[in-house]
């Protein structure tokens, strides 16, 4: 049986509709192993063959499309408040992601944590809007949308440092790993932008790409502070515009990443 078909039409829709409320019904405290079963990847895959099954995978979600407005809302709630969450956790950020949740949902203030805390949790909630609208008007990213992502992040917080390039030299936190001198960031950030928007970049599978890119970008380091939020989100802008959903990497998965990228 084919779990992921290709086709789009609405037979497929409410073929696969039923099989997911079949499976509901007749496995309903299963139903996320099973789903997991169908989804995971083996290690002992090829990163080919992962490109083939995440294609497999957005082609059955797109047989879904165009979903209902209250659904796409709903999804952004949800998303918002787990990207949020997991980019600030990794960050030193203590709030937990129902915290997050009620103040992103109700504005609240959340007793023994910080005020930056808080403002964190807008910040990166009003960059994710940011991108969001990049993707619907089609706009190219230059080293200007990268600068607005960071200030959206940040400006609550550092808005002296907001948009701006670092002006001094920085190590990875904990390690003897130096990032690239701040005098090279003139030249580094706009070789950057050529290559990501470079006819060589066209061939590239658009997870092979918002990887790339998200490496590329860290490994600068043009911000003092923000870069791995603004690296994350930078990679979703990518997706978002190759229509993708928005990719979410838990803090502990984050932490692995980015130890292993200032090691290299």
């Amino acid at each position: 049986m084919q779990l992921f078909p290709t086709t789009q039409s609405p037979i497929a829709n409410q073929l696969y509709n039923n099989f997911i409320a079949l499976l509901v019904r007749l496995y309903p405290q299963r139903l996320g192993d099973i789903l997991h079963q169908h989804c995971a990847f083996s290690s002992a895959m090829s990163i080919s063959e992962k490109l083939q099954k995440v294609d497999r995978l957005k082609a059955w979600l797109d047989s879904f499309r165009p979903l209902s407005p209250t659904l796409v809302a709903e999804l952004k709630k949800l998303y918002d408040v787990r990207f949020t969450y997991h980019s600030n956790a990794i960050e030193g950020n203590t709030l937990t992601q129902r915290e997050t949740e009620l103040v992103l949902e109700t504005g609240i203030t959340v007793g023994g944590k910080t005020w930056r805390e808080h403002l964190e949790v807008i910040g990166h909630r009003d960059a994710i809007d940011y991108i969001e609208m990049l993707t619907r008007s089609d706009t190219a990213i230059g080293e200007w949308e990268i600068k607005q992502i960071h200030h959206l992040i940040i400006r609550a917080i550092a808005p002296e440092e907001a948009g701006r390039y670092r002006q001094l030299d920085v190590k990875a936190a904990g390690t003897e790993y130096l990032y690239p001198p701040h005098y090279l960031l003139s030249g580094l950030m706009p070789e950057f932008i050529q290559w990501l928007n470079s006819d060589k970049i066209r061939s590239l599978h658009p997870l092979e790409l918002a990887a790339e890119a998200h490496l590329r970008f860290v490994l600068i380091h043009p911000f003092r502070d923000g870069n791995g939020r603004t690296g994350l989100l930078l990679m979703n802008l990518l997706l978002l515009g190759a229509v993708y959903p928005i990719v979410i990497m838990s803090n502990q998965m984050l932490a692995v990443l980015q130890q292993s990228q200032e090691l290299d």
